[in-house]
């Protein structure tokens, strides 16, 4: 039997599986990744706490399977600025979730053509990626833009960190899907962009080289004194979307966690959105590229965390399920936009709120608005892509713990007039990487994947369509109110 290792590199924890020649999952390890907020706005970690994770993760399946290849995620566009002599970070881990890179795109937007930049990159001037935030680093703190400009500094998101580590920096890479969540880099080309590496005071030497998304790219050692060759590297999203086996134009899957993020394959050629999805690069190797949309929703388990530990409606998330069943008052309408509003909409200024309050309101009305909040938003991503598509998904795959809640599947496949199919495996982003990775080392072909892949509940639309247009004009006439409460704040 081939054993293969996937490394999903997430923003809360970081978890390891050990999946067959099948692509069947028999064993996975998580350790868990702190964060901190030094004030508002900013989100970081400490580099040697992924490391860490990664290894902690790692390190008990290592002694158990003879792994044939590795396979690395990452969380995205967090990213690292370490010293390339000595390995030590320069920097904290700005996550993707910081936002102190806005005022870097406030300043760039009368000074660059945006039509030009989402054609080259597919993606928006927003703090959400990685090339702001860098700028604000060397605008905040010369002496680091110095050293960069000097070739000192090496620049990383998280894969690469970690792969630079465990390599004795011997290793710097990442691929064209995690490139592309930078503003650095062509989406058409493949490259680094010289205008936009300008545009951003970005030294090229700092970057890591792009490497295909699977193949055979050098090997890493976890410390056990046994070298394993790595061959796939992705952004957790798209390997989540591989791992769903969304290999055909028009498949979609919503991975659910922190946020809500949806992926449609739109194909092996870039097309830009018309009603405020991201383009992404899916995956590219041997002749075999896939481009997606990309809507992020950015709260979603972090809401029923809220619930649960600031307003204390819930003792723990599973509970939001109940809660939600046994409300009684439909008025109440909650927008869950704790930290902004991402896709489709990108206003990062627009805060949460709360309709329809009275004094028969409960905890369990507010849990239910919160949940039909996430399902309103995931129904506007959703037709979003269809719209852009020119179709609608013929159904939509999910994945991640808060799949796990039926009212919030039923209210989505109700909304969506669509089949909502939960994927067996909690652990798509996972596996997804770690079958890249049995693509590239063992042959495992897309035919055999999308053979093995299951869905642990189906769930099937049985909302009257009264209904759902009541709840669906409640939710619309709620977001215009909050968007003008924020156009007219002083």
């Amino acid at each position: 039997m081939k054993y293969l290792l996937g490394i999903d590199q997430g923003t809360t924890q970081t978890t390891a599986v050990i999946v067959n020649e099948f692509g069947e999952m028999l064993e996975k390890n998580s350790a868990q990744l702190p964060a901190r907020f030094p004030q508002a706005g900013w989100v970081e970690q400490e580099p040697e706490d992924i490391l860490r994770t990664v290894k902690d993760a790692c390190a008990p399946l290592l002694s158990k399977y003879e792994i044939s290849a590795v396979g690395f995620d990452n969380q995205g566009e967090t990213f690292v600025v370490w010293d390339v002599e000595t390995g030590e970070a320069v920097t904290p881990a700005i996550v993707w979730q910081d936002t102190r890179g806005q005022a870097v795109c406030d300043a760039l937007a009368s000074n660059v053509d945006l039509a030009w930049l989402r054609q080259t990159t597919g993606l928006l001037l927003d703090s959400y990626f990685s090339a702001p935030k860098l700028k604000w680093i060397f605008e905040n703190h010369p002496e680091i833009r110095q050293h960069a400009h000097e070739g000192k500094l090496k620049f990383g998101t998280t894969e690469t960190w970690v792969i630079w580590k465990l390599s004795g920096g011997k290793l710097h890479v990442t691929d064209p899907s995690t490139a592309s969540r930078t503003l650095l880099f062509d989406m058409n080309t493949f490259q680094w962009d010289e205008k936009l590496l300008q545009l951003f005071d970005v030294p090229k030497s700092m970057l890591p080289e792009v490497k295909p998304s699977a193949g055979h790219i050098g090997d890493v050692d976890f410390g056990n004194g046994k070298p394993l060759p790595l061959h796939a590297l992705l952004v957790d999203q798209q390997a989540a979307l591989f791992g769903q086996a969304c290999f055909k134009a028009g498949e979609m899957k919503c991975s659910f966690g922190t946020g809500s993020f949806l992926l449609m394959n739109i194909g092996d050629k870039p097309k830009l959105s018309n009603n405020g999805l991201l383009t992404t690069v899916g995956w590219n190797f041997n002749g075999q590229t896939a481009y997606a949309f990309d809507g992020g929703i950015f709260v979603t388990g972090s809401a029923v965390q809220w619930l649960r530990d600031n307003l204390k409606f819930i003792p723990d998330s599973a509970a939001s399920n109940n809660a939600a069943s046994q409300s009684k008052d439909m008025g109440v309408v909650v927008i869950p936009a704790l930290q902004g509003l991402a896709a489709p909409h990108w206003r990062t200024d627009v805060q949460g709120a709360m309709f329809g309050l009275n004094r028969s309101t409960t905890s369990d009305d507010i849990v239910r608005a919160t949940l039909d909040g996430i399902a309103c938003r995931v129904y506007e991503v959703v037709t979003a892509m269809s719209q852009d598509s020119g179709t609608p998904p013929p159904y939509l795959k999910v994945d991640g713990g808060p799949a796990g809640n039926p009212y919030l599947m039923q209210m989505i496949s109700d909304l969506l007039n669509l089949e909502v199919r939960v994927s067996a495996s909690v652990e798509a982003t996972a596996i997804g990487i770690a079958n890249l990775a049995g693509v590239s080392a063992l042959g495992t072909s897309f035919e055999q994947l999308a053979g093995n892949w299951k869905a642990e509940r189906v769930y099937t639309p049985g909302m009257k369509e009264e209904e759902r247009r009541k709840i669906l004009a409640q939710w619309n006439k709620a977001l215009e109110a909050v968007k003008k409460f924020h156009d007219d704040r002083p």
